[in-house]
């Protein structure tokens, strides 16, 4: 019996590999096989733009907080560059993110908004795009000047 992808997305994939593996691909659900596949490709988009945003965030902070630089913002830079230069590594094809203008602005919109939440700090004290290139910004001993 077939299990409806609508009804049970685990099971359902369970049982496409399965198909796949018999050499049954005339009982595939090809449409939304297609799907998944490229919902893979968008999660690992999702997460660079996360990390992305999350190192853009406290690049933020170092500049315009400097009472609050300590060994934690330093911390977190560190780890953020370093799964980004991961994800990058495993992931080539999402370098080209980094010069999208678009990709960017989104990452850097999330970065602003997270930025001003955690600092208190009017939206309008940060920059309307980022400053930096994205070489600067993954440099492992770059930190913005305040």
């Amino acid at each position: 019996m077939a299990t409806r992808y609508e009804t049970d997305v685990v099971a359902w994939a369970n049982e496409q590999a399965r198909l796949i593996r018999a050499g049954a691909f005339d009982q595939l659900d090809l449409e939304h096989l297609a799907e998944e596949i490229e919902d893979v490709g968008k999660s690992e988009q999702r997460e660079l733009a996360s990390r992305m945003a999350v190192l853009l965030m406290h690049l933020l902070k170092w500049q315009f907080q400097p009472e609050g630089r300590g060994n934690s913002w330093a911390g977190t830079i560190k780890t953020q560059r370093k799964s980004v230069a991961r994800r990058l590594a495993k992931t080539p094809s999402l370098k080209a993110d980094l010069s999208d203008l678009e990709w960017i602005d989104d990452a850097w919109g999330d970065a602003v908004t997270s930025a001003a939440k955690e600092t208190g700090l009017e939206l309008d004290t940060f920059p309307e795009s980022c400053p930096w290139t994205m070489p600067q910004v993954l440099t492992v001993d770059w930190l913005p000047v305040a």
